[in-house]
């Protein structure tokens, strides 16, 4: 019912079309602050009723295809049972041979190097004061993450994907951003990725923190996850298919969330986790 500006300019969703199941999207306009980034990334909505005249003068203002009358509840089933799969949304002239050709032609999202068409060029500091100097590198980050960063108490630049050790080396912490890609850290410490038939999508999921035997109601939008693994470093796991959510390396002083802690928007079961995370890294830097 909520979230769909939020999810049209999250940059993960760079070259997706963004299927909204609830009935009507829109209902509520647009609010400028809302926006995760300075632009729409998805690349078309489709939705059963397109609620306006707000909301849909602002997809049109933006250039994004959006099909209502749709419907979407079938389609989800549809894409349940079969998986993600290469699409095309077609405004104006156009004939469905020529639709299917360009769709054929379209690369598939596993392996493409889509972080570079999302990060920031330059770097730019977002919040300038702070307990605690943090480095967001920038591989299609939200806007809600440096706002929960600098709401902790974090000084926040922002960096290219591109980002080099040097520029980093003297800052508190280094935060890794969301974006349309593989999970990092996991790859980078041998845990197995692969691509979902669907993903896991939007608020309400359940995911166990083994730590404490809590259970966190989280927001998601991934479509790549960590294979299931008993190993020592995790520490969330998805109730709903024992993915991996969560790792932690002390002795690399590095962790890793799945799900989206910031929760914009979604359940805020998760807050927590950055402002720990900020408290931690102000502690150790005054020690």
């Amino acid at each position: 019912m909520t979230g769909y500006q939020e999810i049209v300019t999250d940059p993960s969703f760079a070259e997706q079309i963004v299927t909204f199941t609830a009935p009507m999207v829109g209902n509520y306009g647009i609010e400028p602050a809302r926006s995760e980034a300075a632009r729409p990334h998805a690349r078309a909505v489709v939705m059963r009723e397109a609620r306006g005249p707000v909301w849909t003068d602002w997809l049109l203002e933006h250039g994004l295809v959006a099909l209502s009358g749709v419907d979407t509840r079938t389609l989800t089933v549809h894409l349940r049972s079969r998986g993600a799969m290469r699409a095309i949304a077609v405004a104006g002239e156009g004939s469905v041979d020529e639709a299917l050709r360009i769709v054929a032609e379209q690369p598939p999202m596993a392996g493409r190097p889509l972080a570079a068409e999302v990060s920031t060029p330059e770097p730019y500091v977002f919040a300038d004061r702070g307990r605690a100097r943090i480095a967001v590198v920038d591989y299609g980050c939200k806007r809600s993450i440096l706002n929960r960063l600098a709401t902790a108490g974090a000084a926040v630049t922002v960096f290219p994907h591109s980002a080099q050790v040097r520029d980093l080396h003297a800052f508190d912490g280094i935060l890794l951003s969301n974006g349309p890609g593989d999970p990092v850290l996991a790859l980078a410490t041998g845990h197995e990725t692969y691509k979902l038939p669907f993903g896991h999508r939007g608020a309400n999921h359940p995911v166990l923190d083994k730590r404490s035997d809590r259970v966190l109601v989280t927001s998601q939008n991934h479509g790549f996850a960590v294979s299931a693994s008993p190993a020592k470093e995790v520490t969330h796991v998805s109730l709903y298919d024992g993915t991996v959510e969560g790792l932690d390396f002390p002795w690399l002083r590095a962790r890793s969330v799945q799900f989206h802690p910031e929760a914009g928007p979604g359940p805020h079961d998760a807050w927590p986790l950055l402002d720990e995370w900020v408290a931690e890294v102000a502690y150790a830097q005054a020690a």
